[in-house]
């Protein structure tokens, strides 16, 4: 296997093992939701006025399919509707009490994530950091690069 493939591999497979450990936990204790709708909770929780708009654009989905998803989310009562007082045409969404609490379990959990991988961090060197830093920042330019040649639109800013 070359360099080039080893790095990737290793990457992916890190990635990999991450993803799996924080979903294992996240399943265990948000299991009544999907990730859609922990996502759709989070961005609400975090940007005031979300909406439809705003929901579909940052997780590159229709605004069909977040509508979809917000109603979901009203009937659970995890979110509720308003309008804005100087423009009663936009719909916005805030979280509901219920709603703030599935927020604050996925923020403490992203918490014990961080902590659990701290052991870790602390041994690895600010320039060791910045080369992988670095390296992935090349990379990923290097890759929406390509994804703009092929001429489909990636947003993957919320990854």
């Amino acid at each position: 296997m070359s360099k080039e493939e080893q790095s990737i591999t290793s990457l992916w497979n890190m990635f990999t093992k991450k993803m799996w450990l924080d979903s294992f936990k996240m399943k265990s204790k948000l299991k009544n939701y999907n990730p859609s709708e922990i996502h759709c909770i989070e961005h609400i929780g975090k940007y005031e006025d979300s909406n439809v708009t705003k929901l579909a654009e940052a997780f590159d989905m229709t605004r069909g399919a977040i509508s979809k998803l917000s109603k979901k989310l009203i009937k659970k009562g995890l979110i509720e509707s308003y309008q804005k007082s100087d423009n009663k045409k936009e719909v916005c969404f805030k979280l509901t009490k219920q709603g703030k609490e599935i927020y604050n379990i996925h923020e403490e959990m992203h918490r014990e994530f961080k902590d659990r991988d701290q052991p870790f961090f602390e041994q690895v060197t600010e320039e060791q950091l910045d080369i992988i830093i670095d390296f992935a920042e090349k990379y990923n330019r290097h890759l929406d690069a390509e994804i703009k040649k092929v001429g489909v639109k990636m947003k993957v800013d919320n990854l």
